[in-house]
């Protein structure tokens, strides 16, 4: 078992913080620091993170993978819909230096819900129950990997969070 899958909570937030850092370093930089961070106080919430700047609100939720990874879909909450402006952010990272990017992002221009996941497959438990069966998530969707748009800078996934007319 290697450090990745033993600590796995331990990285997931540490590439959310990662994430964010990037996000503020470029508000500061260029942005003039308009940016706002925001976190679900409650656990079970179906996104991770709200992001806001000026009067776009996202509420993300944040999936990850090493580059070379052989994950090729992600399940996503349907209640992500309700909210304006949700979307998918999908973090690739290099396994030893933890560099950023690609970033795989899944959703529409900011003041638009999350594109319709009617087509998408229910996602099932990945154990089966007592009898073997793995039972559907009614509440999940599967996206593959195609579905997202690909990004290669942090500079273009701002754009389509917040400037989507430039990235679209």
């Amino acid at each position: 078992m290697n450090k990745h899958s033993e600590n796995s909570s331990y990285r997931e937030k540490l590439i959310e913080h990662l994430f964010i850092g990037e996000l503020l370093k470029l508000s500061w930089r260029e942005k003039d620091c308009r940016l706002e961070v925001g976190k679900p106080e409650i656990g079970n919430s179906y996104y991770d993170v709200i992001l806001q700047e000026n009067k776009v609100v996202r509420h993300v939720q944040l999936k990850a993978s090493f580059i070379g990874s052989k994950t090729s879909r992600q399940n996503v909450n349907l209640k992500l819909a309700d909210k304006p402006s949700g979307c998918i952010i999908w973090i690739y990272f290099d396994e030893e230096s933890l560099k950023l990017g690609p970033y795989y992002f899944f959703g529409d221009i900011p003041g638009q819900p999350l594109p319709s996941l009617s087509d998408a497959n229910v996602a099932k438990h990945t154990k089966g129950n007592q009898e073997g069966v793995k039972t559907e998530r009614p509440n999940l969707r599967v996206l593959n990997k195609g579905n997202f748009k690909i990004f290669d800078t942090i500079e273009q996934l701002y754009e389509a969070l917040f400037e989507a007319k430039k990235a679209f």
